[in-house]
């Protein structure tokens, strides 16, 4: 590679999007890169000519070993859309004009359905005008919902967080109930899809019963139907606890969160902010029922817990990294790397390359058999799915009692 490279983080944080990050810095070290940059806030921060110089940062094995360990998106994030390339050339035409004068040669971006988007526009005007520059697509979202590729890293580190904190939930929720049931309702992230809420199931064992009920919101949410099953298992347990996703819709389209005092704020994708879910229904049980109840939101706790993070999961979201750098250098472009699970037992990965175009914008869902045909429960298939997803552990860097993590010593005052 005779140019240098610039690597960004776009949308939600995970457990390891950093570790994805080493793993572009590696190859390219490897490569001789001249210059490894990093976007400060992803393509938005790009435009503003906000440019870290990612050496300055990670120096050496020691450095990258702890940008693995380190949560949350290490050049920050953004949630930014590039307008449509037709009426807007004067955008695409200063990007690309920003990459000539650093004499960027790639560009790498780590992110989910939107930043594929990102990828995809770019690699189409690079085309369009002839332009040489390249573009990759590294997989992150712990929504898991990216096509082509089996799975998505940071999934399986959010999966072991959630599965891991319903094992304690569970066993907390037990503790009373002398007088009446309690009644604990969790609600997961995913938005659209129920990959997350799905791992709920994982923290069955033979010490956990795991959750009663889950939903995911590729099945229409009933709420009748809802409210009768909290009565009978109520009738028959002293401690009940319900998984539920935030994206969990009525049959006529509504969020259930919307029922409650749900925010209206839209980001610049058109995503409404889904938050609520859990204390809609949970207001709603002890209204009809006298039910104790509880609401519990993982929230942002599900996607920053590196300290629980899969080491699957890691290495994974290393190696694609890796391989998006080693594939610019043989001039692919407009491209993300995929993940093939070859084997489940025992746990066998490969890896692949796929057109962006076929990959941007398009949601997966969790497969309809997998789901139980009451719709409240996933079954085996699922599990078997994903139970490789969340071994293996790597150990935190531990300072005064606490993980150690690499910061980004930067103005972010606005």
């Amino acid at each position: 590679m005779k140019g240098n490279i610039i690597v960004g983080q776009s949308g939600g944080p995970t457990a390891v999007i950093n570790s994805s990050l080493a793993g572009v810095v590696s190859a390219a070290m490897e490569l001789g890169v001249e210059k490894i940059y990093g976007m400060h806030h992803g393509i938005q921060g790009f435009l503003a000519e906000d440019i870290v110089d990612i050496r300055d940062y990670v120096k050496g094995q020691e450095d990258i070993e702890l940008l693995k360990r380190t949560p949350s998106s290490f050049l920050g994030s953004c949630r930014y859309k590039l307008p449509k390339i037709e009426g807007n050339e004067e955008v695409y035409d200063k990007m690309f004009e920003i990459m000539e004068k650093y004499n960027i040669e790639c560009l790498f971006y780590i992110g989910g359905n939107d930043s594929m988007d990102t990828i995809k526009m770019l690699s189409d005007y690079a085309a369009m005008k002839g332009k040489p520059q390249r573009f990759m697509g590294v997989p992150k979202t712990i929504d898991n919902d990216l096509p082509i590729t089996d799975h998505c890293p940071g999934y399986g580190s959010a999966a072991k967080y959630i599965a891991a904190s319903l094992k304690e939930i569970i066993r907390d929720n037990a503790s009373f109930g002398i007088e009446k049931p309690t009644v604990l309702i969790c609600e997961i992230m995913g938005r659209h899809a129920g990959w997350l809420t799905a791992a709920a199931a994982l923290s069955r064992d033979v010490d956990c019963e795991g959750p009663d009920l889950i939903y995911l919101p590729e099945v229409p949410f009933d709420m009748d139907k809802f409210m009768d099953k909290v009565k009978d298992l109520a009738a028959k347990k002293s401690s009940v606890v319900i998984a539920v996703s935030e994206g969990a819709k009525l049959a006529d389209g509504r969020f259930v969160c919307e029922l409650g005092n749900a925010s209206d704020f839209v980001d610049a994708f058109g995503h409404k902010q889904l938050s609520g879910c859990a204390a809609t229904l949970a207001n709603k049980v002890a209204a009809e029922t006298g039910l104790k109840t509880r609401a519990v939101e993982f929230s942002t706790l599900q996607r920053a817990a590196t300290h629980i993070a899969s080491l699957t999961d890691i290495n994974e979201a290393f190696n694609v990294g890796y391989l998006a750098c080693k594939a610019a250098d043989e001039g692919k472009t407009g491209m993300m790397i995929t993940i093939n699970v070859d084997s489940r037992a025992p746990y066998q990965v490969s890896y692949g390359i796929y057109d962006i175009h076929a990959i941007a914008n398009v949601e997966r869902p969790v497969p309809a058999e997998w789901i139980t045909e009451d719709g409240c429960d996933v079954n085996e298939g699922y599990e078997a799915y994903a139970r490789p997803l969340i071994m293996g552990e790597l150990q935190p860097i531990m300072v005064n009692g606490l993980p150690r993590h690499l910061v980004l010593k930067r103005d972010t005052y606005r």
